[in-house]
């Protein structure tokens, strides 16, 4: 890997999906543990300085484990949780995926939850950004959610969709800093 300071953009790890209990507030099970034991073992070639996360149970405890592996700080950081839809009831994958194609498809339109793709992306940019004036000079690592990041990733390096369709439970997309290019994309970590 070449000198460039790295941001890690990492989609949390696998949780306990409850359809009786906001998505928001889903906790890892002992799969979303062990994944984030293997997510940790990965994050090792990237010299990470700090870890950061969302608000969110599934985040936090990502982040814990990777940090408690690696000796590493972790914040939590408010402005990176997940595009806003806990007013929107548990949906079986197809119809959640062709509601999230709609969303990237017509970002300035509220179409799903409570928040346009367009006002999700400012939020979690400005969070980010935040970060980075506050970690200068440092590897990052950033555990969120799959659809922010993918607004994110997405809208500096002009990908698809279909990319936050290919970011498993845990993911890590690594982008170099300032540009934010995507130097690699690690998929899953299995």
């Amino acid at each position: 890997m070449n000198a460039d300071k790295k941001l890690l953009l990492i989609k949390h790890s696998m949780p306990v999906l409850d359809p009786n209990v906001p998505a928001p507030d889903w906790h890892l099970g002992e799969r979303g543990r062990a994944l984030s034991e293997l997510l940790a073992h990965k994050l090792v070639a990237y010299s990470i300085d700090v870890i950061v996360s969302s608000v969110e149970p599934k985040s936090i405890e990502t982040a814990q484990i990777v940090a408690k592996r690696l000796n590493l700080p972790h914040e939590i950081i408010d402005g990176l949780h997940e595009h806003e839809r806990r007013n929107v009831p548990f949906m079986p994958k197809e119809q959640l995926e062709a509601k999230v194609a709609e969303f990237f498809a017509n970002p300035s339109e509220l179409v799903l939850g409570s928040e346009t793709a367009d006002q999700a992306h400012a939020r979690f940019s400005n969070a980010i950004d935040r970060v980075i004036e506050k970690y200068p000079q440092k590897n990052i690592a950033v555990v969120a959610h799959g659809t922010v990041i993918s607004l994110f990733v997405a809208r500096s390096n002009e990908m698809p969709f279909e990319f936050w369709k290919r970011l498993g439970l845990p993911s890590i997309v690594a982008v170099t800093l300032p540009t934010l290019q995507v130097e690699e994309d690690i998929e899953n970590v299995e």
